[in-house]
């Protein structure tokens, strides 16, 4: 990690401000391509996914499902089991030991390897003309690159701030484990956490506007609100928040379902009702750099905002929240950036999972995306019940559909509620890039008794009753 002060002369090629997934995939980038690069640290480096987000959370859900797993055994015949949390504390710690270790050796101890990136720490950083803002120093480049990331989004409930709500980087910081919760918001964030604290013995209620996963298809939402509630999870939904206060049991919320006003009471409440960008204070306004209403900056296909020569990648941005998807597109703005490259970012085949059991992955358009781009619409929906693999594993939990177009027969999309639906999607993901139609993929050979053969019944299921197959007939 080099010295800040002996950088102040140096001629940088590209500003990146933000040491995260987005602003280390940018620096790397720009490094490999001859240029160098002024990193400047905003936040503990190494960002959200690794110190607060993905990481943790997926290790504490892995932990949770090895709870549920021994309590789980008891739908095979002959077979009975039980875990319990013997040391909350002793969980949380390795959890951290997890943290730190993944960010010294993905992050930290990477910066040596490029000599062309210099790491600057004194942050935060402001835009000005030419460069960014440091403290009573100046760095100059032509290029600019933005990648601070996001927060938590507490949302407008009266009271909330006096709760002292908790979020999905101080939920997994608690030094003991409470007894019972409240989760206002049933996007990914609050279903994944919630299930997880749900089978560590804790009391969930899981509140929300909507319902459960809203950017999911319907049948989906059904699928998980099904096994969320059969783990004993209280669902909550098509509500309005009306207030939150402490009460003697801990905290609790005023609601109003369906015209009916409701008190929800638990020890502590989390907020999982999304995330803001984290854009404040770096002078983009002065810069006439366009954000939208979540604060999120708006780039085009390229990545470069509303200000020539000024770009933003990550969650930052108004593009999609996932860290693969920020590590993507901030390489195509710091090629389009520093190498006059014409790149253009490209969702269509994104992959998206929810780490809930049974997960939930999806790819491509929904049936309601589908219709509103003017395809002529049919869909397929193969129940699990349908699948060998979940039939030999006792678990037919979840559901698989499929949507095409009726006119070429070709898939547009498609999701999937399985317990390994996560390892499924990128399969379908192939075959949206492939531009296969139902029939082709209906006439793939996929090998019996996984998970993802169901993707080739889900397509037969357009056509034909796969129930009345026998194994591997089709």
């Amino acid at each position: 990690m080099n010295d800040c002060c002996s950088n102040e002369n140096k001629a940088y090629d590209l500003i990146v401000v933000g040491a995260g997934s987005a602003g280390f995939s940018a620096s790397i980038t720009a490094a490999e391509a001859g240029k160098r690069v002024a990193l400047v640290g905003h936040g503990t480096i190494g960002g959200t996914c690794v110190n607060f987000g993905c990481v943790p959370s997926k290790a504490m859900i892995r932990a949770a499902e090895a709870l549920h797993g021994a309590s789980a055994a008891a739908r095979f015949p002959g077979l009975s089991g039980a875990a319990q949390v013997d040391d909350w504390s002793r969980l949380v710690a390795g959890k951290d030991d997890l943290v730190a270790t993944l960010r010294q050796k993905k992050y930290a101890d990477l910066l040596p390897n490029y000599e062309g990136v210099d790491y600057i720490e004194e942050g935060p950083a402001t835009l000005v003309e030419g460069g960014v803002q440091i403290g009573d120093r100046t760095i100059t480049a032509p290029r600019t690159l933005i990648a601070t990331g996001s927060r938590s989004l507490v949302p407008a409930i009266r009271g909330i701030e006096d709760v002292e709500p908790l979020d999905s980087q101080s939920l997994l910081e608690l030094e003991t484990l409470p007894e019972s919760l409240i989760f206002v918001g049933a996007g990914y964030i609050g279903a994944e956490l919630a299930q997880m604290m749900a089978r560590m013995g804790v009391k969930v209620t899981l509140v929300a506007r909507s319902r459960l996963l809203p950017g999911a298809e319907p049948e989906v939402s059904d699928a998980l609100t099904e096994a969320f509630e059969a783990e004993g999870i209280t669902l909550l939904t098509g509500l309005q928040y009306d207030s939150v206060a402490a009460s003697e049991d801990g905290v609790t919320l005023k609601i109003t379902q369906e015209g009916t006003a409701k008190d929800v009471t638990a020890e502590r409440i989390v907020v999982t009702a999304g995330r803001r960008a984290n854009s404040e204070d770096l002078g983009l306004q002065e810069a006439d750099v366009q954000t939208d209403s979540r604060g999120g900056i708006v780039v085009g296909q390229d990545m470069q905002t509303s200000r020539p020569g000024i770009y933003a990648a990550g969650d930052v941005t108004d593009r999609d929240q996932f860290v693969y998807m920020a590590a993507y597109g901030a390489k195509i703005a710091a090629r389009n950036a520093v190498a006059d490259a014409e790149e253009r970012y490209d969702n269509s085949t994104m992959p998206w999972v929810v780490f809930s059991d049974p997960q939930v992955a999806g790819v491509g358009l929904s049936e309601q995306q589908a219709r509103d781009a003017g395809h002529d619409v049919k869909t397929s929906v193969l129940s699990l019940d349908q699948v060998p693999r979940a039939q030999a594993a006792r678990d037919t939990r979840g559901l698989i559909k499929l949507v095409a177009d009726r006119e070429t027969d070709r898939l547009l999309g498609g999701q999937i509620v399985a317990p390994e639906g996560s390892d499924t999607i990128q399969t379908l993901v192939m075959v949206l890039k492939a531009g296969m139609t139902t029939k082709e993929l209906g006439e793939t050979i996929f090998p019996y008794l996984t998970t993802v053969e169901g993707l080739k019944l889900a397509a037969q299921t357009f056509d034909k009753d796969v129930a009345m197959l026998s194994c591997c007939a089709g």
